[in-house]
């Protein structure tokens, strides 16, 4: 069932949440925007929380895609490996519903609800900064232009592909498995929601159809006398039955396929995530690499003959310039074991982070996908019973007319 946005605000409460619930989000009441350049639209943000960092207890924004963009792009740079919830697509597919119809606004203002009560629900991300800005800064404008430029961005991004490309020598078993098991859910949830789209799409045919059948029946029954009251029956059997198959296509609609579609997205973060973690661990690496390079160097100085070099025909001695090629050396090395000792801190702290969000997001999947095969299944029972149900009286109905004109005509 669809909800009114004046109910969503009313539907959650502080009092409602757990002790454990100081932050509660909700996403509602779409407005169309027209300029002369573009044309977009906005979404009411109505937050309420206990939390002292906060300068007032409720808060009311309004926001537009873009914004949940910059949110979430914040988020993923000040926590790289942490699993930011995915936002819906900025583009309709070919085939889906138009940009700005209704149910696709609707379908969305759903997704960011959820996107914004998952930060709200994190231990870490629900404390960015950024998102307190979001939640409470009526212009985000300002705060928009104190990123880095489009140029600086794209530098940043040309890096991080480059640097993905080099292998790692020692990933943890762990996060091969996690990659793998990635992957196979990928597949999967992939998989399940094509199957799903394409089966709420003949839903929806088959609907159309069953609507246009039943007023055949009811058109020949104006012609055949005999056969009216059965006509009718069925006519009116049929008619009931589409409501039910609404009920159905508004279940599957509203509840298996976005949790379908979710996860489908999660996938890809999960993929970009284990990424990143590659990158913070190659870059360690490299950075171990080069630093045994130099102690290297620094071995095969003292072995070496500098009496040929340019600093000799200087007038410098070779122990002299031995000493300040060691010198420089043992500064270079100094820098590297500095920077290895924070990429190897660096490299720790991303492994943590990733191993306890993953075990949350785990739980949060489970939770979530049975929830959605549940109501599927009371969707479905539901739809059969109350199918079964009017089939069966209209056989009951018909089994009564039977009598009634056996009786008559033993009476006659």
């Amino acid at each position: 069932m669809q909800t009114s946005p004046s109910s969503m605000i009313n539907q959650h409460t502080l009092d409602d949440e757990p002790d454990s619930k100081d932050i509660f989000v909700t996403v509602d009441d779409p407005e169309n925007h027209v300029t002369t350049l573009e044309t977009f639209v906005t979404y009411r943000i109505i937050t309420k929380t206990t939390r002292s960092e906060f300068d007032s207890c409720e808060y009311e924004v309004r926001r537009r895609y873009q914004d949940f963009l910059w949110l979430k792009d914040k988020l993923e740079e000040a926590h790289s490996t942490l699993i930011v919830p995915p936002l819906p697509e900025k583009f309709v597919m070919r085939g889906m519903v138009e940009r700005f119809n209704e149910d696709f606004v609707a379908t969305r203002q759903k997704a960011l609800h959820k996107f914004l009560n998952r930060i709200a629900d994190h231990p870490t991300l629900s404390f960015n900064e950024n998102f307190k800005i979001f939640l409470t800064v009526q212009d985000l404008a300002p705060h928009k232009k104190l990123g880095p430029g489009f140029i600086s961005k794209m530098g940043e991004t040309f890096k991080a592909v480059a640097n993905t490309v080099r292998s790692i020598k020692n990933r943890p078993d762990e996060f091969t498995a996690m990659s793998d098991y990635v992957d196979i859910f990928r597949q999967k949830m992939g998989t399940l929601d094509k199957i799903s789209q394409r089966i709420l799409k003949e839903l929806k045919e088959h609907l159309t159809e069953m609507k246009e059948y039943s007023p055949i029946y009811t058109l020949w029954s104006e012609s055949e006398q005999d056969l009216a009251e059965p006509l009718k029956g069925v006519a009116s059997s049929i008619e009931n039955c589409c409501k039910a198959i609404e009920g159905l296509t508004i279940g599957l609609s509203e509840d298996l396929l976005p949790a379908l579609h979710e996860y489908v997205l999660c996938a890809e973060t999960l993929k970009l995530v284990l990424k990143r973690r590659d990158l913070i661990q190659a870059n360690y690496e490299s950075q171990v690499d080069a630093l045994t390079s130099k102690k290297a160097d620094r071995e095969m100085l003292e072995h070496s003959d500098l009496s040929f070099t340019f600093g000799a025909f200087l007038g410098k001695t070779t122990e002299e310039m031995k000493q300040q090629k060691q010198q420089k050396i043992d500064r270079e090395i100094e820098e590297l074991q500095a920077d290895v000792g924070h990429l190897e801190d660096k490299v720790e702290c991303a492994n943590s982070d990733l191993k306890a969000d993953w075990e949350r997001w785990s739980i949060n999947m489970q939770n979530d996908l049975q929830s959605a095969f549940r109501n599927a299944a009371e969707n479905n029972i539901h739809y059969f019973e109350r199918c079964l149900a009017i089939w069966e009286s209209f056989l009951a109905s018909q089994q009564i007319e039977m009598k009634v004109d056996k009786n008559a005509k033993e009476n006659a």
